[in-house]
């Protein structure tokens, strides 16, 4: 099965804290259904000081599940559903349900 959704897309947080927040994704953990997004889920873990860091509070992005977040639609950066099309060059390819604008370039 082709992804939905795979790294480098902008998807907006549609439920959760950070219901409305736009980011990158940075990781797709498909194994577990989720993926990492740029400034979403942010948690703060207490880092151990070792050779290279000196330790402290750190803040990081957590994975959040892939069925809350939606692509943003290349066109009007709106939540959009994602559709698949076999182009002329028989490529499977991404396209916005909404506007019919493909996602893959």
């Amino acid at each position: 099965m082709a992804a939905k959704i795979k790294k480098g897309d902008t998807v907006i947080v549609i439920t959760g804290k950070d219901k409305g927040t736009k980011g990158e994704v940075l990781k797709v953990i498909p194994d577990e259904s989720r993926v990492l997004v740029r400034g979403v889920n942010l948690v703060k873990r207490h880092q151990k000081p070792s050779q290279m860091d000196p330790g402290g509070l750190k803040t990081f992005e957590a994975p959040i599940h892939v069925s809350n977040v939606a692509l943003a639609d290349p066109r009007d950066g709106k939540a959009v559903r994602v559709g698949f099309k076999i182009d002329q060059h028989g490529r499977k390819t991404r396209f916005a349900k909404r506007s019919g604008e493909s996602i893959d370039v």
